[in-house]
């Protein structure tokens, strides 16, 4: 199960930090990512952090301004969020990928960040 939260109304120019907390499956052992998703728009890839920590990848739109990261002693997995843009608005979601799949088998339920212009 994967729950995330920290999301909320932000001026432009703003920070927040996601989080996302895993229970109930082995976490060091799963890739861990965010999504989000506007009304009519297909869900898009944010971020994701491998299993071990090491690599991480972004999508263009959110490089240099996005850091995740994670902690697998405490099962959470963490977006901070800098230099928002309105068009960051959408509902992000923390998704996990077990090492031996290549889907992400796991969603969380959604945290809705909204950035003012």
């Amino acid at each position: 199960q994967l729950q995330a939260f920290g999301g909320g109304l932000v001026q432009a120019g703003g920070s927040l930090r996601l989080s996302c907390a895993a229970s109930g499956g082995t976490f060091s052992s799963w890739d861990m990512g965010w999504f989000r998703q506007v009304p009519g728009k297909e869900r898009e890839f944010v971020a994701s952090i491998a299993w071990m920590g090491g690599t991480t990848v972004y999508a263009d739109s959110v490089k240099g301004r996005f850091t995740i990261s994670r902690d697998n002693a405490k099962n959470t997995v963490t977006l901070q969020m800098n230099s928002l843009k309105p068009e960051d608005t959408a509902v992000y979601y923390c998704a996990a990928r077990p090492r031996e799949s290549t889907t992400w088998d796991y969603w969380g339920q959604g945290t809705q960040v909204t950035v003012s212009s």
